[in-house]
């Protein structure tokens, strides 16, 4: 593989972390800022869906600026809104820099799956965006528990500044060996969102929006869910997260080789309906550690595994399009952990239970499950094809 690739995949995990990694250490950062959690809370819910809008919009307004260009002036913007949140010293403005950072972020990683397929040969490019992707979901479910650690040893503002300086990294790589890729003509914002017009396909993207707003209702508050149903300190916390994240990165696979066997539907279907029982009875499960971890381990690979068999699903329904919405799909992802964290939030400030967040959640998978049962029924009513020609009409 082009050692470029490995250079913006490894750039995708460090724009990852900013992402997620507050999940963790969501107490410590409330206290510090004198916030309650749920507020707390919210810079993971505005991070997301600043960053689910932002990727195609910037994609589309700079669709005239060299590649290159484009990609370092985000780094460096991203570098400074790390910066601006190790420095600041309110929430507000720690809510500004999550903003710039979820901007930036949202378009180095649109550029980074852009980018890596035109600098490999043809028989490498699902390869290279597959590597992007690896980056990205490796440091959803990976910052976690780095930040947590940190955080232990030298603060919650460290996690930030730590990632400012492998940003710099980052930078200094780029500039040195990628070489400047020139425009080329983007899709219309009007034309991907003509897209949706397919119904199967829309229901497949809600599906995949509110699976992860259910998974994020009960993640986001995982840190408070796990200190008080099971008193663990904030080293078994992490622990947890990290047993999590190997759970969470080979339910890819497991997903992948459902669907190979049994075919994508009747995957999406078992995995979303298995999921949703997951999260309803975790609560239940807090009785003994040891059966905890094992619930545990099964909610994290159920949590990844309906990427693999929903991606192949989006492809096989409409594989002429299936570019566009591999956009829209990764801008559902975002809105349902902005969704989600926003939720858990409202659950934890009414319900008061950190308890109540597993089975609020679990009722919102419920609705991603009705989502996938109306796509699978549906058929295909628009192709990419018949989009263009309406919209050069």
């Amino acid at each position: 593989m082009n050692f470029k690739v490995f250079i913006l995949a490894a750039t995708a995990v460090i724009v990852g972390l900013v992402e997620l990694i507050v999940g963790g250490i969501l107490p410590v950062v409330a206290k510090d800022l004198e916030v309650t959690l749920g507020t707390a809370g919210q810079l993971i819910t505005v991070f997301a869906l600043v960053y689910a809008f932002s990727g195609p919009v910037l994609l589309a307004l700079t669709a005239k600026m060299e590649r290159k260009k484009l990609y370092l002036i985000a780094l460096t913007v991203f570098f400074l809104g790390n910066l601006m949140t190790y420095f600041s010293s309110t929430f507000t403005f720690v809510m500004i820099a999550r903003v710039i950072m979820a901007m930036s972020a949202a378009l180095v990683i649109v550029l980074s799956l852009t980018i890596a397929p035109k600098i490999v040969t043809p028989d490498h490019r699902a390869k290279a965006i597959g590597f992007i992707f690896m980056g990205v979901s490796s440091s959803l479910v990976l910052g976690v528990p780095i930040g947590i650690v940190l955080t232990n040893v030298f603060g919650w503002r460290s996690v930030f500044l730590g990632i400012a300086i492998l940003t710099i990294g980052s930078i200094i790589l780029i500039s040195m060996f990628l070489e400047k890729i020139p425009t080329e003509k983007v899709l219309p914002l009007s034309a991907q969102l003509k897209a949706l017009g397919n119904i199967k396909i829309a229901g497949a993207h809600l599906a995949m929006m509110f699976m992860l707003a259910g998974h994020y209702t009960v993640y986001a508050y995982f840190t408070p869910f796990l200190e008080t149903t099971l008193h663990l300190d904030s080293n078994w916390v992490s622990i947890c997260y990290f047993l999590f994240g190997i759970a969470a990165v080979s339910g890819g696979a497991i997903g992948g080789s459902m669907a190979d066997r049994i075919g994508s539907p009747k995957t999406i279907l078992i995995v979303i309906s298995s999921f949703a029982v997951m999260l309803f009875i975790l609560p239940y499960a807090t009785f003994s550690f040891i059966v905890f971890l094992a619930g545990m381990m099964i909610w994290g690979a159920l949590s990844w595994a309906l990427a693999p068999p929903m991606q192949n699903y989006i492809i096989q329904t409409d594989p002429a399009s299936s570019d566009i919405h591999q956009s829209i799909n990764n801008s559902a992802l975002q809105i349902g952990i902005a969704l989600g964290s926003a939720i858990g939030g409202i659950s934890l400030e009414h319900l008061e239970s950190v308890e109540s967040t597993a089975h609020v959640g679990s009722g919102v998978v419920v609705i991603a499950f009705l989502c996938a049962i109306i796509s699978i029924m549906m058929s295909p009513s628009i192709s990419r094809t018949d989009l263009e020609v309406k919209v050069n009409n």
